[in-house]
């Protein structure tokens, strides 16, 4: 039998609340339950998609394909349990079903409103594909008071009412902020935050408080007294070095026993927090350093590249080295400052993207890498950047170029017009941006004595994807006879997958997207290996 445990969120955004979901997550999963992790998103995006990351931050794919919030990222990293596109919806796509069904007649005539029918959606998909689960933690995005929020909030309220309070858990999380020029924290956006909650009709059974220092016991004694929440309910989180130290701070303020303890119900063995002491640990205490440059669009955004990040940390952990890293925008890279900018950097990295912007910068960086015999992962639109520099470059197509970005090259990258997915033919187009794209998990066949085959141990794989565009496969004798070696193909050897340089010791270049099956107990090979030749390299300048 399946509990639910909803998790809200007051004051501010950016609080928190995927990372608390995932904590809990993990706590009660190494306590031998089955959880699984939702996101509930408010905006009137079908999906985050086609929104910058400006406005949005990553992009997460899962393996069946879903484009979702970054949060499912941490979820999966967390847990070790992978998303599914049913562990995220939006207000876009509740009102795009509806509306769907309204148009065909599906209600028979009624008049569609907000409640029931938004409402009951929301409700279907907080129990949907359930599979004995025995905890179900949803994640409402967004904060107490939005507009957008107000019919999520209102579902939940209905669904606790509809299976029993006593199957379903509310978590709010809250700001207690400390004011420095009175040397004070502040209880009152706490209480404001519940009692907005609680004017809606949803009383919280536990309360998170994320602040910069530890709350005395006089301002929790407040907060349980004004909020009507038990003290031994009102749990504190102050800021933590690292993410990965979120399990052991929750775990010490006895989150999942607070949990367990409502619902009366006894773990099912212990918690095993000794992997993330050890991750801890080497995050911030190792001495061994090593300097890797992302050069991107957007890497100046904290969560653009939020699962690349956090990918590299766990090679770092792996190799047991810090990774710094060294953000440099591609728009204000030229030429004729490359040396000077990458000359401290032990490894590069050219990571996804959409868009022309940018890309010179990165094609000269990806030429420095080569000639310098630099380590380097290409990612996505980073790989197809690695192969028109080595067109323009080695095979001497001065206008080689993508299509995306010049209608009048030479077509080195081109639109993918067709792939196969579970047996059937997909059509790429370029009309409709949303969901056009070749996305989630895609087997790819490895070469015989290749550096990635030797990096993966295996003789095929299965990566994620997110991309429109393509090699052109046509040209891919004219790269080998240079040099640039098509190691991994898809199934029908119609698709380059990988790509990687003859003597050099480590360039490689993959249209997938490793990142999002990284975790910090479990590193992608592909991150392992690029910091550790990046630590090698180290030594060497």
């Amino acid at each position: 039998m399946a509990r639910y445990i909803f998790v809200t969120g007051g004051v501010v955004s950016s609080l928190g609340k995927g990372l608390s979901s995932a904590s809990l997550a993990y706590l009660l999963k190494s306590q031998g339950f089955k959880v699984r992790v939702r996101k509930m998103d408010p905006y009137l995006n079908v999906d985050p998609g086609t929104m910058s990351p400006f406005q949005h931050g990553e992009v997460f794919v899962t393996d069946d394909g879903a484009e979702t919030d970054l949060d499912l990222g941490h979820y999966e990293r967390f847990t070790n349990i992978s998303a599914k596109q049913s562990d995220n919806i939006t207000t876009g796509k509740i009102y795009s079903d509806i509306i769907k069904k309204e148009r065909k007649g599906n209600y028979f005539g009624k008049t569609v409103q907000v409640i029931p029918h938004v409402t009951d959606r929301i409700k279907e998909f907080i129990k949907s594909d359930i599979d004995k689960e025995d905890f179900v933690i949803c994640e409402v995005g967004g904060t107490v008071g939005d507009i957008e929020s107000l019919p999520f909030l209102e579902a939940i309220r209905q669904f606790s009412n509809d299976i029993g309070k006593n199957k379903t858990l509310f978590i709010h999380l809250t700001l207690v902020p400390f004011l420095k020029s009175s040397d004070e924290i502040k209880t009152k956006p706490t209480q404001h935050s519940v009692k907005e909650l609680r004017s809606i009709g949803i009383q919280p059974d536990i309360i998170i408080c994320r602040s910069q220092q530890s709350i005395p016991i006089e301002q929790r004694k407040k907060i349980s007294l004004f909020c009507n929440v038990p003290i031994e309910n009102v749990i504190e989180t102050v800021d933590v070095r690292t993410i990965y130290e979120a399990p052991i701070s929750f775990y010490k303020e006895k989150l999942d026993k607070q949990v367990l303890k409502y619902f009366k119900i006894k773990p099912k063995k212990k918690v095993n927090l000794l992997p993330w002491k050890k991750i801890t640990n080497t995050v911030l205490k190792t001495k061994k350093q090593v300097n890797i440059a992302i050069i991107g669009k957007y890497v100046n955004l904290k969560d653009a590249y939020k699962s690349l990040d956090e990918a590299l940390i766990h090679g770092g952990i792996k190799n047991n080295v810090k990774v710094n890293l060294i953000r440099l925008e591609s728009d204000n890279l030229r030429s004729n400052e490359i040396n000077n900018k990458l000359k401290k950097v032990s490894g590069i990295l050219i990571p996804g993207g959409f868009g022309k912007r940018g890309t010179e910068g990165k094609i000269s960086a990806i030429k420095y890498a080569r000639k310098n015999k630099i380590p380097f992962l290409g990612i996505c639109f980073g790989m197809q950047m690695a192969i028109i520099e080595f067109a323009r470059n080695v095979l001497k197509i001065k206008k080689a170029g993508s299509s995306e970005l010049d209608k009048e090259c030479f077509p080195v990258i081109g639109l993918v017009h067709e792939w196969n997915k579970g047996g059937k033919l997909i059509k790429g187009t370029i009309k409709d941006l949303g969901g056009t794209m070749r996305l989630g998990l895609y087997e790819a066949k490895l070469k015989h004595n290749s550096l990635i085959k030797t990096i993966y141990k295996s003789n095929s794989i299965k990566e994620r994807h997110r991309h429109r565009y393509e090699v052109n496969n046509n040209l891919k004798d004219q790269f080998e006879k240079k040099g640039l070696i098509f190691s991994g193909m898809s199934p029908d050897n119609k698709l380059p997958e990988i790509i990687e340089l003859k003597n050099h010791p480590w360039f490689i270049g993959v249209q997938f997207h490793p990142e999002f099956k990284s975790r910090p107990l479990s590193p992608h090979p592909l991150f392992s290996s690029f910091i550790k030749a990046a630590n090698i390299y180290q030594w060497k300048i």
